[in-house]
Formats: structure tokens, sequence, C-alpha cells
């Protein structure tokens, strides 16, 4: 009698177990960059990605998640650690957030040989673009390749003759200088890299003001593009050269941030806060409620749409443990975005339009970014022919 009493409480504790398991949330886990000059654009990322969660009620795609944050101090081995602690001890097959390519190379490919899958929702180097595509590797934001090449564009559509180029000593920055010549055509007069912690930019707008370029391609994200912005109008070469850059060098926190400093500067995005669609419009409108004055960044609007994509694949597919259905519901269907109009490539990463903007104040006295043109359409990246990826089954 004793042991059939014992059987049936193993039993019940085993069902009790069970239930409670399958009631647990699905876990997501982002790893990415929440201190240090840096620190807004892993923030921004997370509250975006987590306002998603919450217009849903706590769910993506009709599954309850948590979304279970970590800050890697843009230290590619914390990134490493990380992943190794979400993977083996809380057993996290979803991945997402970093903000840094070198950060994303200590990490990514864990996730990867894991089996587990990463949507990245900033960084996206040339490595997992063409050769070393995986099919568990996605991008919502961009191919990193593609923030160069719309600033290049744009200054060879301004008819700028000469150029001066500036970005941080990492794979992204040199990535950018390529990218941009990629599309610009006139002559480059100068080329320098910066440190990423760099905070006094005074030798190189000595090297700027000596070239006289016609216009100066600057590459500074975060922190950095805040500092150099305003050196840059203090030195009063704001007055005599004009600068094109791409969004991770004047984001909407950014261009608040350094007030008039940035009037005039022209700069390319996929995604503007005045963009007229319907999830842009909900996306826009739910941020304010939540967090009144504070800018809405591109990372954040990208952190947003990594949720959505999340969603899409969960609703159609049995989510981790089904990473084939996953995948496939990603790539057949119609993908809601805060762009209006984005699919994916035979790399699993975006073809996308690419856009002119413009600092200037807007009618209460802030300065904003207005969207003025298109200056790239359905634009993907040059690496996407070298990926030889099954397709989805």
């Amino acid at each position: 009698m004793r042991t059939k009493r014992l059987m049936a409480a193993a039993a019940l504790a085993f069902a009790v177990s069970t239930t409670a398991q399958a009631d647990d949330p699905l876990k997501i886990g982002m790893i990415t960059t929440l201190s240090g000059p840096a620190g807004y654009l892993g923030q921004d990322i997370r509250d975006g990605f987590q306002l998603a969660i919450d217009q849903n009620k706590g769910e993506l795609g009709g599954k309850p998640v948590a979304l279970v944050v970590e800050d890697d101090s843009l230290k590619p081995g914390n990134a490493r650690q990380i992943a190794d602690k979400m993977l083996n001890e809380q057993g996290i097959k979803l991945f997402t957030g970093m903000v840094f390519a070198n950060v994303a190379f200590a990490a990514v490919p864990e996730i990867l040989d894991s089996d587990a899958v990463y949507i990245s929702a900033n960084t996206a180097s040339s490595t997992f673009a063409g050769k070393e595509c995986n099919p568990n590797y996605f991008v919502s934001s961009w191919q990193d390749d593609s923030q160069g090449e719309s600033a290049g564009a744009l200054a060879q559509s301004l008819d700028y003759k000469k150029a001066f180029l500036i970005a941080p000593n990492y794979q992204a920055g040199k990535e950018t200088m390529v990218a941009f010549k990629r599309f610009y055509k006139g002559e480059v007069v100068g080329e320098t890299y910066t440190g990423l912690d760099q905070t006094d930019f005074a030798a190189e707008m000595a090297q700027i003001r000596a070239a006289k370029p016609d216009v100066v391609y600057e590459f500074e994200p975060g922190g950095l593009g805040i500092a150099f912005m305003r050196q840059y109008e203090q030195a009063g070469l704001l007055k005599e050269i004009p600068m094109v850059v791409h969004p991770a060098s004047l984001d909407q926190a950014i261009v608040q941030a350094v007030g008039d400093a940035a009037t005039g500067v022209q700069v390319t995005s996929h995604w503007n806060e005045d963009f007229d669609n319907p999830v842009n419009k909900a996306f826009v409108a739910a941020w304010k409620a939540k967090y009144g004055d504070r800018p809405i960044t591109y990372y954040a609007a990208q952190g947003y749409d990594a949720a959505l994509l999340f969603g899409v694949g969960l609703e159609k597919s049995a989510g981790a443990d089904d990473l084939v259905g996953f995948r496939k519901a990603l790539l057949t269907s119609d993908i809601p975005t805060v762009r209006g109009k984005f699919k994916f490539g035979p790399n699993q990463h975006p073809i996308q339009d690419w856009y002119a903007l413009t600092a200037e104040k807007g009618a209460d006295g802030k300065m904003v970014l207005k969207t003025e043109k298109k200056v790239l359409t359905d634009h993907s990246d040059v690496y996407a022919a070298d990926c030889k990826m099954e397709p989805a089954q």
C-alpha cells in the first residue's frame, strides 16, 4: 500500500512539474550593451523589444514569452560567457540583441553551433552574409555595409567631388569605409580610424581642415557620435564642410543631444519616426505613451521589429523545439514592420529601401530628423550571391 501511495505521489509531482513547464513562458535571450557611452543603444533595443511583448499582453505569436536580458558591457568575452550560460544553464534557444560587431563575433558562432536561432536587431557584418551564412541566423536591421552604401549613394547624388572618411578602428568601421566607396565615385582625400572609447577628436578635426574636402562621411556611434558632432561644430567645420552620415552617427537621441550642432546634417536611414504606415504609427504611439519625450531611435525600432519577427516564427511553429518550422515561417510569411516594406534576401538579411533625412528644428523648437527622399530602392547586399543555403522545407 505504501509503495502504491509513493508511486501515486511521484506521478502527481511529475504531472504538476510537466504542467508548470508547459505553462512557463518561453525564454528569449538578449545579450546587449547596456552600460558605458553606448549603453543607450542596447537599452533602446531592449525597450523596443519589450514594448512589442507588452502590447501583446506578454506574448509573441500567441505564446507567453519572457525576455532574459544581460549586459555585455561592450566586451566580447562577456558576451561569450553570457551566451554559454544562457545555452547550457538556462536552456535558451532563441537569441537577439548584440549591438557591436566585435561582440557578436565572440558569441554568435557559439549560439549557431548549439543549433539555436539568432535574430540580429542591429549589427550584421559580412561574415554571416556570404559563404558563412547560416539557416539559424536572421537579421531584422540591415547588413552593415548598407549604412555606408546608402551614405555613399547620397553623397554621390549631391555631387560632392572630394570626401574625407572617418570611422572607429574595428571591423564594422572598416567595412563601412569600403561600403561608402562602393557607391561614392568622387575622390577620397582623407581616411582615418579612431578608438572605440575615444572622446577627443581634435587631431581628426585638424586632419579634416587640412584635407579641405567637399564633404565628411563620419561613422561614430552612440556617445562617440555626440562628442564628434559637438566638436565638429565647435571647431567651426560645420559651416565650412557639410556632413553626410548614416543612422548610427546621427540617430534621434544624438540629434536632440547635440542640438543646433546637427542643423543641416544629412543622414541616411531605413526608418524614421515620421514613416506613415500602421505598424510604425502603433509603435510610435505606444513608445510615447510609455516613455513620454524620450527619443525614439532606430535601435528601438529595430528591437521592436525583431520582436515582431519572433512573433511570426512562434505563431506558425512549435517554437524553440521546431526550428525548421520557425525558419520556414519567417521566410514564407508577410513580416509586419515599422518600415512598411520588408523581405528577406537569400541570406536571410533584409531587402529594403533607404532614405535621406535632414536634421532640422521642429515646430516645438526641438531638433528632429525629417524624411526627404528615397536614396536606394529594394536594396540588398553584395554578399547574398555567395550564400548557398538550402530552402526551408
